[in-house]
Formats: C-alpha cells, structure tokens, sequence
C-alpha cells in the first residue's frame, strides 16, 4: 500500500517541485497540498496522512504552530521540516513538537531525497548544519536561549505573526473569530511578556525567531 503524503509549502513552485520528487516514488502517493497556515491543520487532518513535508515560514501561521495542532490529532504521522531557516531553539521546539527531521532548503536535491525516504519509512534524518546544532544543544545545553516565543501561549503566537504581517487588531479578531477586546489583551500580554513596545520591534523579533520572514510582511 502506498504512503500517503500531504505537502505544505507555501511557495507553488517549491510546493510543486516537492510533488514531482514524491511522485516518482512509486511507494508514496500525494493526497493533499497546501500553503496557508491557518487552513493547513484542518487539510492534514481530513488527509490523515502517513507523512507530512512541512515548511515552517507559512503565512497566517508558523509551521510549528501547524505541527503542534495536527499531532494532536494524528499522532502517528511521520514528519519531516523541509525550511531555510533554522536556529538551534528552533529545531529543539520542533522536536519537541514531533518532528522526525530537518532538511534544508539549501541542501542538495539528493538529500531532500534522502531525508524524504529516511523519515517516511520510520527513521530520522537531519541534514549535517542542523545535526550539528543538536550536538551543540547537547553539549552546551545553555547556549541554548530560552524564553522568546517560547513564553507565548499558542494563541499569542498566532496574534504576534498577524502583527508582524502588518495585520490589524481588527483584521487579527477577524481572522481568528474572536473579539477586538480579546485580540487587543493578547497584544498587550504578549508584548509584555517579550518587553517590545512597538510593532517595528515585534516585526524584528518574529523575523529573527523564525516566525515570519520578509516575504511574509504585507
């Protein structure tokens, strides 16, 4: 029986490329694809996947954020983060999060390869930049800097990406169906919470933790 592989990636030409190579694996079949992240649980969840590609930098929400929600769910589904950025919290969230690899999108196409078949069929796979921040997270554990948007509920998270995408209070209250009273608070306790006090300096931030990058400011 063919592994069912759900893709979400937000750039159509990464996206269909990553479509191609899994194709041509006649042991995997693409059952879903998609490049928002605030409808990318919801599409894995009614896919119900055996594997997941995922980026992180989605628009709407983070990747991990997405990964979080969907394991809930699916606790079984195997995963693998196919993105450009990385940092050593960052792949430490993941993992704790549930992922089963790290490739980067620098990487050469046979490693993508690679690290596709690797973590489908059970294993884990990490590309040699990204394994070498596990060894340092190992052996320097506090290097490793906490706090950041780690201190953030997961709706704080999803509220910090809208700003930093130049949303407003209200548009983010719309977006996530809740009211412009309860989008304000968020704002206010996450800043708080990361001492920012301007929205320049909360787009700074998200940009540097891997929540957003510039293609994601409107």
């Amino acid at each position: 029986m063919k592994k069912r592989v759900a893709i979400i990636e937000d750039q159509t030409a990464v996206r269909e490329m990553l479509s191609q190579i899994v194709s041509a694996n006649p042991d995997f079949e693409v059952v879903a694809q998609g490049g928002d992240g605030l409808t990318a649980t919801n599409l894995i969840i009614e896919a119900n996947p055996d594997f997941v590609i995922l980026d992180i930098m989605l628009p709407g929400l983070n990747g991990v954020e997405v990964l979080r929600r969907f394991k809930k769910h699916l606790h079984a589904v195997r995963v693998l983060v196919f993105s450009g950025f990385q940092t050593p919290s960052l792949v430490r969230e993941l993992l704790q999060v549930g992922a089963h690899g790290f490739v980067e999108k620098t990487a050469p196409l046979s490693e993508l390869q690679k690290g596709i078949e690797t973590v489908a069929n059970g294993g884990t796979y990490f590309g040699p930049e990204i394994a070498q921040y596990l060894r340092s997270a190992v052996l320097n554990p506090e290097e490793i800097v906490k706090g950041g948007v780690q201190v953030l509920t997961p709706r704080e998270r999803e509220i910090l990406q809208l700003i930093a995408e130049s949303y407003s209070t209200k548009d983010v209250a719309h977006k996530l169906s809740i009211s412009v009273k309860t989008a304000e608070n968020h704002r206010t306790n996450l800043m708080k919470k990361l001492d920012i006090h301007d929205v320049a300096t909360l787009t700074r931030f998200a940009i540097q933790n891997g929540v957003i990058d510039g293609r994601s400011t409107r």
